[in-house]
């Protein structure tokens, strides 16, 4: 597996997706050594989908009552199975605002499809000015934004955004841009082109829905 071909995670995303504050999360790296995320070339944590969904798992043995040791020592032995991690019931759709925000109309109609699909409501747009006139307009839950918009101005985006109130962004882009990303304040990155599946789950994971299917499960 590389970063490269799955979602990627911020800390700061990770802190809200999972409801674990950054710092516990930092510590249970160091004390037990199991989840522990790389790093891109700045120094950013980077965080898989799998091990988004190791640390659900350790925060649901804590609710049960386990201490974080006991909860880590049974992660290390699913982990050594190599079965999957139980998991939360997946949540349903609802008409959440997503702002997309992509140059090339064709993507953009891609990925609009998926997530109506999905029960969102999408607001387009190619251009980062319509972007943050749109957000001032409607207040989207989440935003989409794809690096190379209107120049390259997708990581500038990000953090206007971001200043703007909105919750999550996540970038997307053709190229290895996921450090230009994170720095700007996006949440996760994606890289194009996008697997209708992990971008639904990552916009899921985002808004606090986990929407995860292992493939075995989408052959039946």
């Amino acid at each position: 597996m590389t970063l490269d071909e799955h979602s990627v995670y911020s800390i700061g995303a990770v802190e809200r997706m999972v409801g674990i504050a950054a710092a516990t999360i930092r510590n249970w790296e160091e004390r037990y050594g199991l989840i522990t995320p790389e790093r891109s070339p700045g120094g950013h944590r980077l965080y898989s989908r799998g091990q988004v969904e190791q640390l659900r798992f350790v925060k649901r043995e804590l609710a049960r009552g386990l201490q974080p040791a006991d909860a880590h020592r049974l992660l290390a032995e699913g982990m050594e199975s190599g079965g999957p991690l139980p998991r939360d019931g997946d949540a349903e759709g609802s008409r959440l605002l997503i702002l997309l925000a992509d140059r090339d109309p064709f993507a953009a109609e891609f990925a609009e499809f998926f997530l109506r699909t999905e029960g969102y409501e999408v607001v387009l747009t190619d251009d980062a000015v319509e972007a943050e006139r749109a957000t001032a307009e409607r207040r989207p839950d989440l935003a989409v934004v794809e690096m190379m918009i209107s120049g390259g101005t997708g990581a500038e985006l990000c953090r206007r955004l971001k200043e703007r109130g909105v919750p999550s962004c996540l970038a997307i882009s053709e190229l290895h841009a996921q450090e230009d990303a994170l720095a700007g304040g996006a949440d996760a990155f994606l890289e194009k082109p996008l697997d209708p599946l992990r971008f639904v789950s990552t916009i899921k994971d985002l808004l606090g829905r986990s929407a995860f299917l292992h493939e075995a499960e989408e052959r039946r």
